[in-house]
């Protein structure tokens, strides 16, 4: 299925805040959008021609964009015999590849999918049109396989814990929170600061839509097993405990006064602890008898205080820096048809 594009266009009337418009007047109305694929690359000369024919099939007008993360075969030689334009990122991880692709390319529409040929390329067009008719940010290709060797169950269990650990921490029903195959829009892009440097990528990707509360959505998408002689990066255990740590990281810095609570509130019950026996002996004896024991317990009064007053200035600052994102998401116009502009 092949999406028209030319039925959307600017609003000439959204600008920057502040500013003058974007585009005037009838003239100034485009009667296309344009569409990047932008697909990070580490030692993915085995897989990459496969993706660049897919993509370039399923979306002919869409500029192609491989973003090659220093690797040591031939990916980048490859991506351009093959009519990509390639990108050279010399900083190591994901997180570094997408920050710099939402930096040097300039679109409308990105579409986001890995270098690794796993995800479907005639699944684009449905995921742009979902994301254009649904006047949303963000769409995720949830991966749907039934090869084993594809999506293994470690992965499908360490996928469902993480995701749903991300939904009880910042709300959201994201089903495959992992997933590398997205389109977003480009208020999405220019507004996301990307902070991650490897594959938690992901984790700060859905944790800024969330944060943001920018309207998105899912797609179920084939996903099949790497070609033969390409080889995943991915390391399911040390990778899944980035991504734990990553969470509970952007828990922290996004919702500092529930973190920060649930300190407080964990030093005073272990003062409350050491201090039932003292009062207790005390009560009976009029006695004292374990200063060092008193004096910890105090101490973990005071560190509760000073957990709660963290929490509450650092909320106070997370919501300042929350507010200039929000700035910076609404100074971007949003794609609207053509029959409404």
């Amino acid at each position: 299925m092949h999406i028209n594009l030319r039925e959307f266009a600017y609003n000439p009337a959204i600008g920057a805040l502040g500013g003058e418009p974007k585009y005037r007047g009838a003239s100034q109305v485009r009667d296309d959008l344009s569409v990047a694929v932008v697909i990070p690359c580490y030692n993915e000369a085995v897989a990459i021609p496969a993706v660049i024919r897919g993509f370039r099939q399923a979306l002919p007008g869409a500029r192609i964009c491989v973003f090659d993360n220093a690797s040591s075969d031939r990916t980048a030689e490859v991506a351009r015999e093959h009519g990509a334009d390639v990108f050279p990122v010399k900083l190591r991880g994901k997180g570094n590849v997408v920050r710099r692709m939402f930096a040097d390319v300039d679109a409308d529409v990105y579409l986001m999918v890995d270098g690794d040929a796993t995800y479907d390329a005639p699944s684009a067009p449905a995921l742009i049109e979902k994301l254009l008719t649904e006047r949303l940010d963000m769409v995720v290709g949830c991966r749907v396989s039934d090869e084993q060797a594809a999506y293994r169950s470690g992965h499908r269990l360490g996928n469902a814990m993480l995701t749903g650990c991300v939904s009880r921490m910042f709300g959201g029903m994201f089903t495959d929170m992992l997933s590398g195959y997205r389109a977003f829009s480009r208020r999405y892009a220019k507004s996301f600061p990307a902070a991650s440097a490897g594959f938690e990528i992901e984790t700060e990707l859905t944790v800024h839509a969330l944060e943001l509360k920018m309207p998105y959505g899912e797609l179920s998408t084939p996903y099949v097993s790497r070609p033969e002689g390409s080889e995943s990066k991915l390391s399911t255990y040390r990778d899944g405990i980035r991504i734990l740590l990553t969470i509970m990281r952007l828990y922290k810095t996004e919702r500092p006064a529930r973190f920060f609570g649930v300190v407080t509130v964990t030093l005073w019950l272990a003062a409350v602890v050491l201090s039932i026996p003292l009062l207790s002996t005390y009560l009976h004896t009029g006695l004292v008898p374990r200063f060092p024991t008193a004096i910890l317990a105090m101490g973990l009064v005071g560190l509760g205080f000073t957990s709660l007053v963290c929490g509450l200035v650092l909320d106070t600052v997370t919501k300042g820096r929350v507010e200039m994102k929000h700035l910076a998401y609404l100074s971007v116009p949003v794609p609207v048809p053509v029959s409404e502009s």
